[in-house]
């Protein structure tokens, strides 16, 4: 048995744990007598707070990240009430390049803004009975002389809209209606419940076990909740 401490990458308000995992099968068909090959691979847990890093930034945690291999898995561990869009998009871009149908978010316990952007961003997307989310557009400013501010406002506003769109719309965690609310003002705060029914998370820890969305809606219902 392996008893070394995992390694361990701290920037300002992430940090970042690496494990092993050795090959493995497991049973996926009793009566064929089938088994899944599961490779030797690495599971990267990111526990992310707020998104305002002001020093060295995400250098370290990143430039691990992208030492991954086709088969690691990239884990979020969510808690965070937002910040600079521009860093959570450096994980969507990582996503995109190393981590590609192959990350998972816990929202433990809750994700607002650039939270709740970087939780819709994965793959799989697991709550607990008590988390909550939050949408809203983004907030900012600009200084310098006026055509300038806004030549910048302009631009940043499209590529801001376009980013949240994506992931927040195009999935159909918003409707359309409710997206171009949210442009002007709009602030939508969701539980569990409401998270699953818009399928914003798919699975739900519950009483020890990971139960889907689904699952968990109708033990709501038979409660009477």
């Amino acid at each position: 048995m392996d008893n070394r401490k995992p390694p361990e990458i701290n920037s300002e308000q992430h940090t970042l744990f690496i494990k092993n995992v050795s090959e493995s099968s497991e049973l996926v068909d009793r009566e064929k007598g089938l088994y899944k090959l599961s490779p030797k691979h690495k599971i990267y847990t990111v526990y992310i707070e707020g998104f305002r890093e002001f020093k060295r930034g995400l250098h370290k945690v990143l430039h691990e990240l992208r030492n991954a291999s086709k088969n690691d898995i990239l884990e979020f561990r969510i808690n965070s009430g937002g910040g600079l869009v521009n860093e959570g998009q450096q994980f969507y871009n990582l996503i995109e390049e190393k981590f590609h149908n192959r990350s998972v978010a816990f929202l433990d316990n809750h994700g607002y803004s650039m939270g709740a952007l970087l939780f819709c961003m994965a793959d799989r997307r697991v709550i607990y009975p008590y988390s909550d989310l939050m949408f809203h557009n983004y907030s900012g400013g600009a200084g310098g002389k006026g055509g300038e501010m806004k030549s910048r406002i302009k631009h940043k506003d499209k590529v801001l809209t376009d980013f949240f769109k994506k992931i927040v719309q195009d999935k159909g965690f918003l409707t359309k209606d409710e997206f171009n609310k949210m442009l002007i003002g709009q602030d939508y705060w969701m539980d569990a419940k409401e998270m699953c029914k818009r399928k914003i998370a798919t699975h739900v820890i519950y009483q020890g076990e990971m139960i889907s969305a689904k699952e968990y809606l109708k033990m709501l219902k038979k409660q009477g909740g």
